[in-house]
């Protein structure tokens, strides 16, 4: 609770854009609504609006545009596809695999394909989800046009975040060739996770069998290694279930009342959004609790229906265990050090920008960076999670980790710092930066040097000045964080941390 509300949010990004996903995911219906569409079709244009807004995330406006308008390229042939299959279990199934391995098969084409992929699948989801016909078609296709429409109108021109404040770049996926791609790799995961969790899911219900591949499928979503994937899929669990006892709590009662449930609906979104980057398990709270309040307004809610959902769940998170321990595993460490390495060179480039202006060139702009670094640590707070889990048995692993994102967080601390003051017209260019600057670089030269070359590159941080500026003390903060980091950094990650002195 306290991570959901404290993490850091630069710029208010995410307040805003979880504000700006009510508006869309509610003109949307509205829209549907007005257009005289049914309840099926008026919550697939919702769940569509909601999908444009949180999956498209190319680096920039245009890009992002183009995105927002290839999703019924994919979206509208899925529902077809769906739609015309439900009355042939085996079809639909087999239907349902290809679309799982061709959505993460696409993620190799960056942002795009990665949302293209995302929107196919869960057009074939929200078919099963509502039981949708063919003879729907035409208004769900109405639905999701109205929807890409609204989300667009409310994205790109009542409330361009992107266009003042230019998204950060999305990090680029983790290398590797053949099948060691992360996209191949995680295509064949994610297919016999998929395989599995129908295959199961089906025997406990003919009818609600999908929540076990959707679980399934999106614990695979921004996942690098098999320990990202293990602790993605408890949280996912523990989300549900915490979920579902909101839901029996909240939407049971209500018993489908469209006012109160439209409220608690926009609530969840909200939530959805806002909650997403600093915990998935949070998120999936508020997936959860909008699923049954979903369910109230179909009329087929009931407390047997939360607990079935709890199973699916539960078997869709087995299906993706089994997939990265006995498919093309990826170990956690490997992750880890690329992450980190990334992370630490985008606080040499945002250290740099704010130097640069602080010289007084109007052109360098650190924020990009700081934001990017923010993205960065996300990704490699994921990584680290295996390690630093309540349940690992690694002690002297878990404790390195915890100290290595400490002492990140205090790097990313640093550079909001730097940037802030660097962003002051008013703030003066103290001849004692530049050599704080080359210092940060040098530490960070030193964490990321090739292993053999440690011993020639040990940081060393110089002594705190009194007074100074603003700005020089961020410096000596970063620097002194990125020293520290070579402790946990550099030795054997079995061995008991021994922490020196400063």
């Amino acid at each position: 609770m306290k991570r959901m509300f404290v993490a850091p949010d630069p710029g208010r990004t995410r307040l805003r854009n979880s504000l700006r996903a009510v508006i869309g995911t509610g003109l949307a219906v509205a829209a549907a609504e007005l257009a005289g569409l049914s309840l099926t079709a008026s919550i697939t244009g919702g769940l569509a609006a909601l999908l444009a807004l949180f999956t498209v995330l190319d680096a920039d406006v245009r890009a992002q545009r183009v995105t927002t308008a290839l999703l019924p390229a994919t979206g509208f042939p899925v529902l077809v596809l769906a739609t015309g299959l439900q009355g042939t279990p085996p079809a639909r199934d087999a239907a349902f695999l290809a679309v799982v391995f061709a959505g993460v098969y696409a993620r190799r084409w960056g942002p795009r394909g990665h949302a293209l992929g995302i929107f196919a699948f869960m057009m074939f989801f929200v078919t099963q989800f509502l039981h949708a016909r063919p003879a729907q078609l035409p208004e769900l296709f109405a639905a999701v046009a109205l929807a890409l429409l609204s989300a667009g109108a409310v994205r790109f021109v009542l409330w361009p975040i992107e266009r003042r404040t230019p998204p950060a770049a999305v990090p680029p996926p983790l290398p590797g060739t053949g099948l060691a791609r992360p996209t191949t790799r995680q295509a064949f995961q994610a297919t016999a996770a998929c395989a599995f969790a129908l295959a199961i899911g089906q025997v406990l219900s003919e009818d609600r069998w999908y929540w076990a591949v959707g679980t399934a499928w999106w614990i695979f979503v921004n996942t690098a290694s098999r320990g990202e994937t293990l602790v993605r899929g408890f949280r996912r669990v523990l989300g549900t279930v915490v979920g579902i006892a909101a839901g029996l709590l909240i939407a049971v009662p209500l018993h489908g009342a469209p006012a109160p449930t439209a409220v608690l609906v926009a609530v969840c979104v909200f939530g959805i959004f806002y909650t997403a980057a600093p915990s998935y398990s949070w998120m999936m709270f508020f997936v959860t609790v909008m699923a049954g309040l979903l369910y109230g307004l179909l009329g087929v809610l009931h407390p047997g229906l939360l607990l079935l959902r709890f199973e699916e769940t539960a078997v869709g998170a087995l299906g993706a265990a089994l997939a990265v321990v006995l498919i093309l595993p990826v170990t956690t460490h490997g992750a880890n050090d690329a992450w980190i390495q990334r992370a630490l060179h985008c606080v040499r480039a945002a250290t740099a920008a704010s130097l640069d202006r602080l010289a007084g060139d109007p052109g360098a702009d650190p924020a990009p960076h700081a934001a990017e670094l923010e993205l960065l640590l996300v990704r490699a707070r994921v990584a680290l999670a295996p390690l630093v889990h309540p349940l690992s048995p690694l002690r002297a692993r878990k404790a390195r980790a915890r100290q290595v994102m400490a002492l990140l967080d205090d790097c990313a601390r640093e550079v909001r710092g730097l940037v802030a003051v660097a962003a002051d017209p008013q703030a003066s260019h103290d001849a004692r930066l530049a050599a704080a600057c080359w210092r940060v670089e040098a530490a960070v030269e030193a964490l990321t040097a090739p292993e053999g070359a440690l011993e020639h590159a040990a940081p060393r941080t110089a002594a705190r000045e009194p007074g100074g500026e603003p700005a020089l003390a961020h410096l000596h903060g970063l620097e002194e964080a990125l020293v520290a980091l070579a402790t946990p950094l550099r030795t054997d990650p079995r061995a008991p941390l021994v922490v020196t002195a400063a």
